[in-house]
């Protein structure tokens, strides 16, 4: 059991959750969105407790993007990434010009125009990690949590998806947080990386992780090898 973990989630960074099958990723994340509560300890959203703030308003500090497809697939790819804003609608549900102003930049910087109409149970599963991320943009709250986005990308889409997250980080001022199985996709583009392991979660940027040998140990075995100078692993003769 991990102990003394103490990190914070910076606005402008896009932040890299690894470590290995069964370690805690989805555990951590899922801690973190308030979805699980913490065993010991404290986590804090604007410096208060997250457990003392309603889940209405928790809505407008945090959007999580989760794997399982949650889609109706007769909806809109519009009328989904609309769903983002209704922590800010009235009781009907009324989106007014600020709304539809929020609506449209989401859509714009997750580059969506084409396929507003399309229905979301049409859509290949990179577009539709687009979308989804477009949501949580409209919802437009300074931290944004996802667990494994990349999960059934091929490579170029799993770097597209990565580097649109990174852009958008730092362009809208988010604290981004993403958990990962693509170790070295998240050694090239993330700011900070948190490692987890049976006992130890050790965060920092990249490099400084792969200098102190974190990277190496978590992901230590006889089959494969890590090159510190390429930050790539191989497969061992």
């Amino acid at each position: 059991m991990a102990e003394e973990v103490n990190f914070t989630l910076v606005p402008g960074q896009l932040t890299a959750i690894v470590g290995p099958n069964g370690s805690g990723k989805s555990t951590l994340l899922n801690t973190l969105s308030g979805q699980l509560a913490p065993l010991e300890g404290t986590i804090l959203i604007d410096n208060q407790p997250i457990a003392h703030i309603s889940h209405f308003i928790q809505s407008k500090y945090l959007a999580l993007v989760l794997t399982k497809k949650e889609f109706s697939q007769h909806l809109s790819v519009l009328e989904f990434v609309r769903l983002g804003r209704i922590p800010y609608t009235n009781w009907l549900g009324s989106l007014g010009p600020e709304d539809h102003q929020v609506v449209a930049q989401a859509i714009e910087s997750t580059h969506l125009t084409d396929l507003l109409n399309k229905k979301c149970g049409t859509l290949s599963d990179g577009q539709m990690q687009r979308v989804a991320i477009a949501r949580a943009l409209a919802q437009d709250t300074p931290l944004i949590l996802l667990d494994e986005p990349t999960t059934h990308l091929d490579l170029v889409h799993k770097a597209q998806t990565l580097r649109l997250l990174k852009n958008l980080a730092q362009q809208h001022n988010k604290a981004v947080a993403f958990s990962t199985h693509d170790i070295e996709l998240a050694l090239d583009l993330a700011d900070q990386m948190i490692c987890v392991s049976e006992r130890t979660i050790t965060t920092g940027s990249p490099n400084n992780l792969i200098d102190a040998g974190v990277i190496n140990a978590i992901f230590q075995s006889d089959l494969v090898r890590f090159d510190r100078e390429t930050k790539r692993f191989s497969i061992t003769d």
